[in-house]
């Protein structure tokens, strides 16, 4: 088994998620991956799997078949129908052996199939070699004289640096990639914060005003904007 360099990409850890119902599986995979050097991202269904890609693009993406609800054939589907993922590579992890099966997976948009039980060792290899030949995420975004490095960390306002706390840079990542759409409270509670912890609708509100004041110095323009009885959006105010 590779040292845990093995993660690193131009000097940092490449960012993995892994998408697998069975919990057990899941933890063993976030485990080794992360003993690799990989940032490793985790989801239970389809449905929750879109939502962290659309906070943020992975690198490469482990993608169980048999998902509840939103099957991996489905979240595999929509990826490639998006412009932002349609060269996110896609492994199929599944128990599902036929020849037919493992055609129809390909044919689907997977990069690769990987038959359960499978060896982290084997599975490294397949995520070794499609690493080598995928496109690197997106690195920057930028809407209006906003600017984020999501590799740095690193947001800036006309040359000005934002310092954001964790749920404030997630926003802001969130809304770069989607800008000039609303989004309701509810809607930025499903795909910003964790799945599973409570938070109440308001908070989001919170969240919104010290996301204004980090972003908007003196003389510049409020790029957050609210629609009465919709939600939010990331918009230029300028004609």
């Amino acid at each position: 088994m590779a040292n845990g360099n093995e993660g690193q990409t131009n000097g940092r850890k490449s960012y993995i998620l892994v998408v697998e119902d069975d919990e057990a599986l899941l933890m063993m995979l976030r485990y080794n991956l992360e003993k690799l050097g990989y940032e490793v991202g985790v989801a239970e269904d389809g449905e929750q799997a879109l939502a962290r890609v659309a906070v943020r693009r992975p690198d490469l993406m482990v993608l169980d078949w048999m998902l509840p609800g939103l099957s991996g054939l489905d979240v595999c589907r929509r990826l490639r129908d998006q412009e932002a993922t349609r060269t996110l590579p896609i492994i199929m992890l599944t128990a599902r052996a036929g020849e037919a099966d493992h055609i129809r997976g390909l044919d689907i948009g997977a990069d690769d199939y990987v038959t359960k039980p499978c060896s982290i060792e084997a599975l490294q290899a397949r995520i070794r070699a499609l690493m080598r030949r995928a496109p690197p995420a997106e690195q920057m975004l930028s809407f209006a004289d906003v600017t984020l490095d999501t590799v740095a960390h690193r947001a800036e306002r006309n040359g000005r640096q934002l310092t954001l706390g964790p749920t404030e840079y997630r926003i802001l990542e969130f809304f770069l990639r989607h800008p000039r759409q609303v989004f309701s409270r509810e809607d930025l509670l499903q795909r910003v914060w964790e799945r599973g912890v409570h938070v109440e609708p308001r908070t989001v509100d919170v969240h919104i005003r010290r996301l204004r004041l980090i972003l908007n110095g003196p003389g510049e323009a409020d790029i957050v904007r609210t629609v009465r009885a919709a939600g939010y959006a990331l918009d230029d105010p300028r004609p």
